[in-house]
C-alpha cells in the first residue's frame, strides 16, 4: 500500500511499502532509494498516533530504525495479524505525551535521541539528520541539515543539561555531546585517508579539487571551499563516455545535496581525458584491504584515471556503477545526444532504466517517474525537434535544439521503452517528418506576398519598356483597345498580351481601392456592456492587485466578468442599450446636418463608375480602355500606372492623337 517515510524530520517523502513473508521493503517515490529491511532482524514493532493519522515504528536488531507514517486507524488489525503470523512480533500500541512539558529525560536508542516524559516519548530526533554538535556551559546545541523540500525546517534545538554530583568525574555534558557524535552526521576527519586524488577537475561544483577518500566519507578540497561527503548520501554512480569519446564523466548523485550558501550540488560531476594514467597506492596493508574489501580492491593499481576512481568508489560506496545501454546516436560510436536544457548546451544519455542530462544543470529521470514523452517541433528552425518529458509529479523537462537525424534513433528508444508518446500517431507516419514539415503545410500569408510580388516584378516591366520611347506607349493603348473589341489584332506580339495580363491583375486588387476612410468628426461608437463594466471597475482591480500590469487587468477583468449575476449583467446590457440610442440619435443628426458628405457613398461610387464604362462603351467598346474620369478617380500605388494616365491624359488633349485614337480602334489596325 502506500504509505509516508517520515524518517527525515520535516517533510513526508511519498513512497510504497509492501510486507511480505520474508522482508518489508519501501521505496521512495522521489529518489528511487529502497529499505529492505529481512523479517528475521525485526525485534521491535511499534504503533502510534502521529499528527498525519498513524505511524509504525520498526527497530531491527543491528540497530536500525525504521519510521512510516500515512495509516489508517483501520489498519491496526489486519497489519497487526499479519505481524504475528509471519514475524512473530507484537504490533504494540505507544501512546505520545502531549503534556507540553519541556522537562524530561533525554534517551540514546540507535539512531535516535528520544526527549521523554514520565516514559512516553515526546518527541525523537534522528541523529542522522545532526549537521553540528556544540556544547557550553550545560547547554548542547544540535544544528540540523536543511531540507530543502519542505517550506519550514527545523535549523537547532538546544538543551539545558544540569550539572551532576561533584564527585563524578565525567563531565554530563560531554558525555551527551558524545553519544550525539557517535550517530550523528557529523563528519570528523580522523586517521589517515584511504588514498588521494590529486586535481581533479569538478564541473559541479565548478573547479579543480584534491579528493580524499576515506572509509566513511568523501573529502573534497578546493582553494576555496571543502565538502565532506558522507557515503550514505550517494544515491547512484554513473560513468559515461563523452560524444567525441576522448573524454568520461563520473557522476555522483547525492541525497541530500552538497550545499554551498543558498546553492544544492545534486550531483557531483567528475570530468577525465581517457590518456590520463594513474599509479594508486593505498594507504593500508594488503591484508587488511583484502579483508575490508573482499577482492575489490589491491594495495597496488594502475591504469587509467578514471578508472581508478571509479573502480575505488564503487568499492567504498558498494553501489554498482551505471554505465549507457545499447543505445546508439545518429554519430558513430556516440550513446548520447547533444541538446539543450534551459539555454544550457550539454549531452543527452538514454539509459537502461531512465535518462541522464550533463551537465548544467544536471537532470536524472528514471523511467518509473515519467507519465509521457512528447516529440515537438522546433521553435527555431526545422533543422530540429524538442524532446519533452513530463513526470508524475507534473513537472516538465524539455530538451531542446535536438538534429532531426537523430529522431529515429531517439523514438526506436523510446518505443521499445514502452514510455507512452502523445503524439506517437503524428510521429510514426515518417522518421525524416522534419525534413519536409514545412513544406506539406499551406502558407497563406506566403502565398499572398509571391502573388503581390509577381504583381510587382509585372508591372515594374512594363514600366521599363513603357520608357524605352514616348510613341510606342501610345501605340500600346492604341493595339489594346483594337484587341479588346472583336478579338482580330495581333496576338503573336508579346506587348499587347503582356498589357492585357496587367490589366487583369489590376482587377484581382481591385477590392483595396475602396478602403472606407474614417470620418474622425462622427460621434462615437457606443461602448458594450462589458467595456462600460471595465472602465467603471478599472481602478477598483488596480487598488485590490498593486504591481498588476495591463494585460493581466484584461485577463482579471475576463474572469471577474464571467463571475458576475445575471442581474448585474442586466443592468450593464440596459446601460449600453442607452448608449446605443444615444449614438443613434447623434448619428441621425451629424448626417441631417451634412456630416460625412465628403465621403463618397458606394451607390455615387457605383454610379460614378458606371458612368464611365458607359463613356467606354461609346468610345470603343473595349474594357481595357478607360476614360479620363476613370483614370482621375482611379487610386493606385504603382507608378507604372500614373505614367499611364498622365500619357493618355496628354493624348487625348491634342485633336490629331485623339483622331488617332478612334481610327486605330475601327480600323483594327496597328500603327508602326
Amino acid at each position: 500500500g502506500r504509505t509516508k517515510n517520515a524518517f527525515n524530520d520535516a517533510v513526508l517523502n511519498d513512497g510504497r511499502l509492501r510486507f511480505s513473508k520474508q522482508n518489508v521493503v519501501y521505496k521512495s517515490s522521489k529518489t528511487g532509494k529502497v529499505d529492505n529491511i529481512p523479517a528475521a532482524e525485526l525485534s521491535v514493532a511499534t504503533w502510534r498516533r502521529v499528527c498525519l493519522g498513524h505511524g509504525i515504528k520498526l527497530a531491527t536488531s543491528s540497530g536500525h530504525v525504521y519510521k512510516y507514517d500515512g495509516f489508517r486507524d483501520t489498519d491496526y488489525e489486519r497489519i497487526s495479524e499479519f505481524f504475528k503470523a509471519n514475524y512473530k512480533v507484537e504490533l504494540t500500541e505507544k501512546d505520545m505525551c502531549v503534556k507540553g512539558w519541556n522537562w524530561g529525560t533525554a534517551k540514546f536508542s540507535g539512531p535516535l535521541l528520544s526527549f521523554d516524559v514520565n516514559d512516553s516519548s515526546v518527541f525523537e530526533i534522528p541523529l542522522a539528520s545532526v549537521s553540528q554538535c556544540a556544547t557550553g556551559k550545560n547547554e548542547v546545541t544540535l544544528e540540523f541539515h536543511q531540507n530543502d523540500d519542505s517550506e519550514v525546517s527545523l535549523m537547532e534545538v538546544r538543551f539545558y543539561v544540569p550539572p551532576g554530583p561533584a564527585d563524578e568525574g565525567a563531565d554530563p555534558v560531554e558525555a551527551f555531546a558524545q553519544n550525539v557524535r557517535s550517530k550523528a552526521d557529523v563528519i570528523q576527519a580522523t586517521g589517515d585517508a584511504v588514498c588521494v586524488f590529486k586535481e581533479l577537475q569538478c564541473l559541479t561544483p565548478r573547479g579543480r579539487y584534491d579528493i580524499l577518500i576515506y572509509p566513511a566519507f568523501l573529502h573534497l578540497h578546493g582553494k576555496t571551499f571543502d565538502y565532506k561527503i558522507p557515503y550514505t548520501t550517494v544515491l547512484r554512480l554513473f560513468l559515461l563516455p563523452s560524444k567525441d569519446q576522448r573524454q568520461m564523466f563520473f557522476v555522483i548523485s547525492l541525497d541530500p545535496p552538497i550545499k554551498q550558501g543558498q546553492t544544492r550540488y545534486h550531483f557531483l560531476i567528475l570530468h577525465f581525458s581517457k590518456e590520463e594514467e594513474l599509479k594508486l597506492t593505498l594507504n593500508m596493508s594488503e591484508e587488511e584491504v583484502e579483508k575490508r574489501y573482499e577482492g575489490k580492491l589491491s594495495k597496488n593499481m594502475s591504469g587509467s584515471l578514471y578508472e581508478m576512481v571509479s573502480r575505488v568508489m564503487k568499492a567504498l560506496v558498494n553501489r554498482k556503477i551505471t554505465v549507457p545501454g545499447n543505445f546508439q546516436g545518429n554519430t558513430p560510436g556516440a550513446q548520447c545526444i547533444t541538446c539543450s536544457y534551459k539555454a544550457q548546451s550539454g549531452l543527452l544519455y538514454p539509459l537502461e532504466r531512465g535518462f541522464i542530462y550533463v551537465h548544467k544543470p544536471p537532470v536524472h529521470l528514471r523511467f518509473e517517474e515519467i507519465s509521457s514523452v512528447n516529440f515537438a517541433r522546433g521553435t527555431t528552425t526545422t533543422r530540429s525537434f524538442d524532446f519533452e518529458v513530463e513526470t508524475k509529479q507534473g513537472n516538465q523537462f524539455t530538451f531542446s535544439s535536438i538534429e532531426r537525424e537523430e529522431y529515429g534513433k531517439l523514438f526506436d528508444f523510446v518505443n521499445a521503452k514502452k514510455l507512452h508518446i502523445k503524439n506517437r500517431g503524428f510521429k510514426e507516419a515518417k522518421n525524416n517528418e522534419y525534413s519536409d514539415s514545412d513544406d506539406d503545410q499551406h502558407d497563406a500569408y506566403l502565398e499572398r506576398m509571391k502573388a503581390e510580388g509577381k504583381i510587382r516584378e509585372e508591372g515594374d516591366g512594363s514600366n521599363d519598356s513603357d520608357e524605352e520611347t514616348g510613341e510606342y506607349d501610345s501605340n500600346a493603348s492604341e493595339s489594346d483597345s483594337g484587341s479588346g473589341g472583336d478579338g482580330s489584332g495581333d496576338e503573336g506580339k508579346k506587348k499587347p498580351a503582356k498589357k492585357a495580363k496587367v490589366v487583369k491583375e489590376k482587377r484581382e486588387r481591385k477590392p483595396r481601392k475602396g478602403k472606407k476612410q474614417k470620418d474622425t468628426n462622427a460621434p462615437k461608437r457606443p461602448m458594450s456592456s462589458y467595456m462600460l463594466w471595465l472602465n467603471s471597475s478599472r481602478e477598483r482591480i488596480k487598488s485590490e492587485n498593486p504591481g498588476i500590469s495591463i494585460t493581466e487587468i484584461s485577463k482579471k477583468a475576463g474572469e471577474m466578468w464571467k463571475q458576475i449575476g445575471k442581474e448585474d449583467k442586466e443592468e450593464w446590457d440596459g446601460k449600453a442599450e442607452e448608449a446605443k440610442k444615444t449614438y443613434e440619435k447623434a448619428m441621425k443628426e451629424y448626417r441631417e446636418s451634412g456630416g460625412g458628405s465628403s465621403t463618397p457613398s458606394k451607390k455615387e461610387d457605383k454610379k460614378r463608375k458606371s458612368g464611365g464604362g458607359e463613356k467606354e462603351k461609346e468610345q470603343g467598346g473595349n474594357d481595357s480602355f478607360k476614360s479620363r474620369e476613370f483614370i482621375s478617380s482611379e487610386e493606385s500605388s504603382s507608378d507604372g500606372e500614373r505614367k499611364k494616365a498622365k500619357k493618355a491624359k496628354k493624348a487625348k488633349g491634342t485633336p490629331q492623337s485623339r483622331d488617332k485614337v478612334l481610327h486605330c480602334h475601327h480600323g483594327n489596325n496597328r500603327m508602326d
